[in-house]
């Protein structure tokens, strides 16, 4: 599914940006999209934050089906990085409230994945095969990586496409890695900060916290972990414009400590927090194209399953901790369009209408046991993480309308009718009560879009976004950065508003795109300190943790304002250079006492922004650079305070420079290098527990026929 360009704020990352910047993962194919920021809680996870907010309040999809489930947390999570950048042809970014079109939890915007798609050659007549393969090095973390795939055609009605993935990760080095020494070069004993770089306080120039660094003062403690992917693809030609799709697509993720955990501030430094298990299977079959006067036909069935496994070891407490999630969507969904239906007598003014509905159930699974750290000796518990047997039904119903007179003035229009139910069992013994509850909500937008000249575009949109309380808001007991969360079955839905007004300008030298926006969200969940007493049937990671902390709803309406700009130009057709610039502001009532000033909304991004420069120096060969830079944000929220992710007082800014270079070396064989950080600055994204990556050396060998 691709994004409505014409009347959204909407950028993308194409497969040849990504090969050239020689990404990690699909989450860093995002950092140099407009009103993006990517936040990593560990080095095998990542966070898109679109216009200022994330996790439960992005909608993540890939190829038109929903990752987002009931289980997915408050805040920064990690399962955007559960899809394989190397099965991924295009990521769109669609920046603001957008549930009218693609349901709950569409409040910052939404992020859709889309994969390759195997070629089909006019002037194959039998059966044809074609085979690729990619290898990938990054030094700072020392890590190998490998995809194999391969296409075959047959005749002009069959094409496949299959690959198989595997990487291996190893501890990341951030930058700036300068020890104290004394004069004859050896370390300095007596210092308590022996370290020189890093990632500084604000407040008091310290150390930050997280992560624990090794005695080279760059090395990460609880980063590394190993990955598996595998995918495949079937289209099958119908008809001439119709196509019927079977897919699968798996991830498995191995051994990734999370880093802010491994170890936490509040337990030894030999205690760690491990994701044991990562995995995610996606299947589904699709029906798309066009039928008679039926335009944008997508009708999708799909099954996903979202699987964890973490343990929690403390070799000096009494006992180790182990948990088990597990998550089984069903989905369906059917979407369709209207040619443009013309309303007045010589064409001038036309109409199209948009449909569609989706329904998904989740089936949750969730265990949680303890283990003895002398006997090995296991303890069952009543609960995990969540309570065993739960599950979630979501979705809805939309039309949406568009009426362009002459092409210069559009107006858009929609509404959804959405719903939602949750479904947990009463559990006794851990105190866990049962939650049956359900919501609905209708959702609209409206648009207006001037075209004064034919490369000129201006916008004005209202949208709406609507995410209800799901089964980790009301029923889950976790450790988070904050602190260990306990459940709230109370909580009420949010909405948002976002209200926009953008300008576009498309030449062929110059593309130009720039928003202003604001976002009211009702309702807004917030954390909330909680007591040790509270702790009744948490377990005993409640009462060790640091603090104790509860979702709440707020009673007066959050806001996050900002803007974002985005420029590309191009001289010839050797050179191009591109920039963006984002902002965004967020402030929420006070959630520790009635009538405290209104804080900030927690670890919005500050001011960013990115430049790149490419020249060809050849048609097979070019050289290029790239440019990234943040602000420091001391703008913190309650939760931030308590976090160890965050420096005390917040995050510094930084600045990077990267170098690129790639060439076509025979028919067969392309390479592309990036130097990354040149000047090795010490540097993380605003909330996060890992420094980002040192200087370093990227290097992707791909070879095919």
């Amino acid at each position: 599914m691709q994004s409505d360009n014409a009347a959204r704020a909407v950028s993308s990352t194409t497969r040849r940006e990504m090969d050239e910047r020689v990404v990690r993962s699909a989450p860093d194919a995002l950092r140099f999209q407009p009103g993006v920021a990517v936040q990593q809680t560990a080095h095998g996870q990542a966070s898109p934050y679109v216009r200022g907010v994330t996790g439960q309040q992005v909608l993540l999809l890939f190829d038109g089906v929903r990752l987002n489930n009931g289980l997915y947390r408050q805040g920064p999570n990690q399962y955007f990085f559960t899809v394989d950048a190397g099965s991924v042809e295009q990521i769109d970014v669609e920046r603001g409230s957008a549930s009218v079109r693609y349901g709950s939890d569409a409040i910052g915007g939404v992020v859709i994945a889309r994969p390759i798609e195997p070629r089909f050659d006019p002037a194959v007549r039998t059966v044809a095969l074609r085979a690729r393969g990619f290898a990938t090095y990054t030094s700072a973390d020392q890590s190998p990586g490998a995809r194999a795939e391969v296409e075959a055609q047959f005749a002009d009605r069959v094409a496949v496409v299959a690959g198989v993935g595997y990487r291996v990760a190893h501890e990341l080095r951030g930058g700036n890695g300068d020890r104290r020494l004394l004069a004859d070069g050896t370390p300095d004993p007596t210092t308590i900060d022996r370290c020189r770089g890093g990632v500084r306080s604000l407040r008091d120039g310290s150390l930050a916290r997280t992560p624990v660094l090794e005695d080279d003062c760059a090395t990460q403690r609880g980063t590394g972990f190993r990955e598996l992917t595998f995918d495949g693809r079937i289209v099958v030609r119908v008809r001439q414009k119709l196509q019927a799709v079977a897919a699968i697509y798996g991830y498995r993720q191995f051994d990734a400590p999370r880093t802010d955990l491994c170890p936490p501030t509040w337990a030894s430094d030999r205690a760690c927090m491990r994701f044991q298990e990562q995995f995610r299977t996606l299947a589904y079959g699709s029906l798309r194209g066009e039928i008679g006067s039926l335009r944008e036909l997508a009708l999708t069935v799909s099954y996903q399953r979202a699987h964890e496994r973490r343990r929690f070891d403390n070799p000096t407490g009494f006992t180790s901790q182990g948990w088990i999630d597990s998550v089984d969507t069903l989905g369906i969904t059917a979407r369709g369009a209207t040619p443009r239906m013309s309303i007045s007598r010589y064409g001038a003014v036309g109409m199209t209408l948009r449909y569609g509905l989706d329904a998904w159930r989740d089936s949750v699974r969730s265990v949680e046991w303890a283990e003895v750290n002398r006997s090995g000796f296991v303890i069952d518990s009543p609960r995990g993480q969540y309570v065993d047997g739960s599950s979630y039904w979501y979705g809805g119903a939309f039309g949406e309308g568009e009426i362009s007179l002459r092409d210069a003035l559009v107006l858009r229009a929609g509404g959804r009718g959405a719903f939602a139910y949750a479904s947990s069992p009463y559990e006794p013994i851990s105190s866990s009560q049962s939650v049956s509850r359900g919501w609905g909500a209708f959702v609209a937008r409206a648009g207006l879009e001037w075209r004064p000249a034919p490369p000129i575009g201006v916008f004005a949109n209202i949208d709406q976004g609507f995410r209800p309380p799901n089964l980790d808001d009301l029923t889950s007991r976790q450790i988070t950065g904050p602190g260990f969360q306990i459940e709230n079955p109370e909580l009420a839905p949010e909405r948002s508003t976002t209200y926009e007004l953008g300008t576009r300008l498309r030449t062929q030298p110059v593309e130009l795109d720039a928003w202003a926006f604001a976002t009211r969200i009702d309702g807004a969940m917030v954390r909330a300190p909680r007591q040790l007493s509270d702790c009744a049937g948490g377990g005993g990671l409640c009462a060790m943790s640091s603090s104790r902390i509860a979702l709440v709803n707020v009673k007066d309406p959050a806001w996050v304002l900002g803007g974002e700009a985005a420029l590309r130009v191009r001289a010839g057709t050797r050179f191009e250079a591109a920039a963006t610039v984002s902002y965004a502001w967020g402030e929420a009532t006070s959630p520790l006492e009635a009538g405290a000033p209104r804080l900030p909304l927690s670890r919005v991004p500050p001011l960013q922004g990115t430049a790149e420069g490419r020249f060809s120096v050849s048609r097979e060969a070019y050289v290029g650079a790239a440019f990234r830079w943040a602000t420091a944000q001391d703008r913190l929220a309650y939760q931030d305070t308590l976090d160890p992710r965050i420096p005390a007082g917040g995050t510094p800014g930084y600045a990077l420079l990267d170098l690129r270079v790639g060439a076509r070396v025979s028919r067969f064989l392309r390479l592309n290098a990036v130097l990354e950080n040149v000047f090795d600055t010490a540097w993380r994204v605003h909330g996060s527990s890992v420094n980002g990556p040192g200087r370093g050396l990227l290097v992707q060998a791909a070879a095919g026929w």
